[in-house]
């Protein structure tokens, strides 16, 4: 029997619709009381495996050669940590004219999350482009910003996040840094089976999230804070999203050609610098806005799923660059034969 595997024509990630079907069910059907206290349980110990796991599958051979090209990875986190927080920071003066405040607290959260690392080497590899750059690239990003989104959202966000306080700073300590080192200093010993068990990992990592979720929006649904929400700032927050991915797509591409790096390293450098992690944010901000997580991960899901859409279509627009063509068509350069050293040339040749 064939595997069922989703329509390649469908634009909508499956998973986004998994996460759209776990808002609903937590909307029908919201934990309450006891059900809530499990939920809120399950859910602290879901975010401290995932980052346990994130710390055992980043392999420091990898990060380390990868430093060998510090240029690119540096241009990748000034575009996810510096560019992409000064965009949210100008997008204050949409509020309340396109944003409610707390969309707006959301949407700057968004621009403080760490770049994906699968999407951006999947992009990367059908654009052609250099895949082991947007390995390195997606994993520093990663590892930067389980310190550097807490620590930006902290300064940036103040008691409007949800109250960040000396006791936010150790629940992030204990819920995503202790365990994802623990993972680190344990990779010599479970890297193996994590490697030889990534599928069904990665089922309990998306199944981790999964619970997330709806421990954030049943949350919300308790409290009653989708009242805020209309259609009409739905839209215009789709609309914000949407010019400022656009921007980032722009600058990413003619920003790194003008750095003078070659069409592979920027294929790599706009799809890991224009893009944010789902997988990294919801988790962090399920520890960092507590009960208002459910309006502060609504742009980034947005996002997420807008992000796939229009770089599906712009890698596959770059696979048939003509710059890719030349690559691909180019044989390998001979390799020279080698010269014999002075005195053990073959003689009467």
């Amino acid at each position: 029997m064939k595997r069922l595997s989703w329509p390649r024509w469908m634009p909508i990630d499956p998973y986004v619709l998994l996460l759209l079907g776990t808002v609903c069910l937590a909307a029908l059907i919201p934990a309450r009381g006891t059900g809530a206290d499990v939920a809120s349980g399950a859910s602290t110990a879901a975010i401290a495996f995932l980052f346990f796991l994130y710390g055992a599958r980043l392999s420091t051979r990898e990060a380390v050669d990868g430093l060998r090209h510090w240029r690119l990875h540096v241009t990748v986190l000034v575009c996810t940590f510096v560019i992409f927080p000064v965009l949210g920071l100008a997008a204050r003066g949409l509020v309340p004219v396109l944003l409610t405040h707390p969309l707006y607290q959301g949407f700057l959260f968004l621009t403080l999350v760490p770049s994906t690392i699968q999407s951006s080497i999947a992009f990367t590899s059908i654009a052609r482009g250099n895949v082991p750059a947007a390995i390195c690239a997606g994993s520093f990003s990663s590892l930067v910003g389980i310190v550097l989104t807490p620590l930006l959202a902290a300064a940036l966000l103040g008691n409007s996040g949800g109250g960040f306080s000396a006791d936010s700073i150790v629940k992030i300590v204990l819920q995503l840094l202790v365990p994802f080192v623990a993972g680190q200093l344990l990779r010599p010993w479970i890297g193996g089976f994590v490697a030889r068990h990534k599928k069904i990992l990665g089922l309990v990592d998306r199944g981790s999230i999964l619970l997330v979720v709806y421990t954030a929006f049943s949350e919300g649904m308790v409290r009653g804070i989708w009242h805020q929400v209309s259609a009409v700032r739905l839209a215009g927050l789709l609309a914000v999203e949407a010019v400022l991915l656009a921007v980032m797509l722009l600058l990413t591409w003619y920003g790194a050609k003008a750095l003078g790096f070659g069409r592979g390293d920027r294929v790599a450098i706009q799809f890991a610098g224009s893009k944010k992690s789902l997988a990294s944010g919801l988790p962090m901000a399920s520890v960092l806005f507590g009960a208002h997580a459910s309006l502060a991960v609504l742009p980034l899901m947005l996002f997420h799923q807008m992000q796939l859409m229009v770089c599906a279509v712009i890698a596959k627009r770059r696979a048939h660059d003509p710059e890719a063509q030349e690559e691909v068509m180019s044989p390998p350069a001979p390799a020279a034969e080698p010269r014999p050293a002075v005195g053990t040339g073959t003689p009467g040749r």
